[in-house]
């Protein structure tokens, strides 16, 4: 067999740790959001707490939303870095093989896209080939790229593009909605008929419409994860984390900067008069004014320094000789990231849709519905624990790298001491 990278690969524990936490910040939104079904209760609310219901639904907005699954995507982009250079200090040309890699990776996410509408992988594949492709660009305009995307230029050309086509007595404020009452309205067929096969049908012809908007309309959400995935790439080439554990007053004093720069983001917003930033969801016929798109840019910049308080503190503990070995517990739920992400995802397919237990966990209360993911990701843990004990890899992570080798790779630890 030709020299390859199949072989297990020195790893960052921290790294694997992070990436755990993140997963957790994942599975408690996904928990909130009902996992994209958010169904109309067929009964009365079951487990209310109304005031933990309260707390935990604002901890979820203003806490967790778009801040935990930033750092998966700031991962992903390191974990390019990590492994073309792997292999070019094995002289492989990995480039090829990461491609195949990463249509795999879309392939994967389109068949989760089929329980559950959310998934982000089929995004994030198709972000890896994009961001190989900047694999050898100078840092310089690496920064002025990521800058460009978090500061909203494909919005602000959007938007100018947008206003530009709307004719002269378009409203300023509102667009026309749809006057028929929702009570008239039939319900769509994955409602009206249960099943796993209309549900899916609903995910691919609706919900992936939706998800593509949000990706790359107005909102834009696709194009600050691509920014983030640079950021991962450009960390990884400075090596910072390779050798964080000697940095950890450096670590502190970036926590502070993000702290304090979100801090002034968050001051700054409150300030502006308040904008509706949900119309870019709905924008025919609506006038896009400065202000809406300011707001949205602050919200990304937020969003953003959060996320970096939250790695950069995280390290820093993680780096502490007193809480080191609570965090690492972490690690392994990390390292089986992909079939633990997405046995999340069929997990919450089957308690949240219409065909399966939908109408009743949909009942359940946030308070309870967050008690009940931190139980699914405790169990996740434990078997990502377990598992590892006896296998190299994560199921659907040796699935994975057999499929980008084209080859059976090893898989037992008891076959490879041997």
């Amino acid at each position: 067999m030709s020299e390859s990278l199949s072989s297990p690969l020195k790893r960052i524990s921290a790294l694997d740790a992070l990436r755990g936490f993140a997963l957790l910040g994942i599975i408690v939104m996904h928990m909130l959001q009902q996992f994209g079904y958010r169904l109309a209760p067929s009964a009365e609310e079951i487990l209310p707490y109304p005031h933990m219901d309260a707390a935990v639904q604002w901890i979820g907005s203003n806490l967790v939303m778009g801040r935990f699954i930033n750092i998966f995507a700031f991962l992903f982009g390191m974990s390019l870095f990590i492994q073309m250079d792997k292999a070019a200090q094995k002289g492989i040309d990995f480039r090829g093989r990461f491609v195949w890699r990463m249509l795999l990776l879309m392939f994967f996410g389109l068949l989760c896209h089929s329980f559950y509408s959310v998934e982000i992988i089929s995004v994030y594949g198709l972000f890896g080939i994009l961001l190989l492709t900047l694999y050898r660009v100078k840092s310089w305009v690496l920064l002025l790229l990521c800058a460009a995307l978090v500061l909203g230029a494909p919005r602000i050309a959007q938007v100018y593009h947008h206003n530009q086509q709307l004719p002269e007595q378009a409203s300023l404020t509102e667009r026309a909605t749809d006057t028929e009452p929702q009570a008239r309205r039939s319900p769509p067929e994955h409602i009206a008929n249960p099943s796993f096969i209309n549900s899916a049908k609903h995910n691919y012809a609706e919900r992936l419409e939706g998800k593509l908007n949000y990706q790359f309309g107005f909102i834009g959400r696709g194009y600050v994860t691509f920014a983030l995935f640079i950021l991962g790439l450009l960390v990884g080439r400075s090596r910072f984390l390779e050798r964080a554990q000697y940095h950890r007053r450096q670590l502190l004093l970036i926590f502070l900067g993000f702290t304090a720069a979100t801090a002034a983001i968050t001051a700054l917003h409150a300030v502006m008069p308040e904008q509706n930033t949900r119309v870019f969801f709905r924008a025919e016929g609506v006038h896009l004014s400065g202000g809406l798109v300011l707001a949205q840019t602050l919200n990304d910049l937020s969003l953003i320094t959060f996320s970096g308080a939250l790695v950069s503190g995280f390290l820093a503990l993680y780096y502490s000789e007193r809480i080191s070995r609570y965090l690492q517990l972490l690690a392994p739920y990390g390292r089986v990231a992909l079939t633990n992400y997405i046995m999340q995802g069929v997990i919450g397919c089957i308690l949240f849709a219409p065909w399966a237990l939908g109408y009743t966990f949909s009942a359940w209360g946030a308070f309870a519905l967050v008690i009940l993911g931190l139980v699914i990701y405790i169990a996740q843990g434990i078997f990502s624990y377990i598992w590892l004990k006896h296998y190299l890899y994560g199921p659907l992570e040796w699935l994975w790298r057999s499929g980008t080798y084209l080859s059976i790779q090893p898989f037992s630890r008891k076959k490879l001491n041997r």
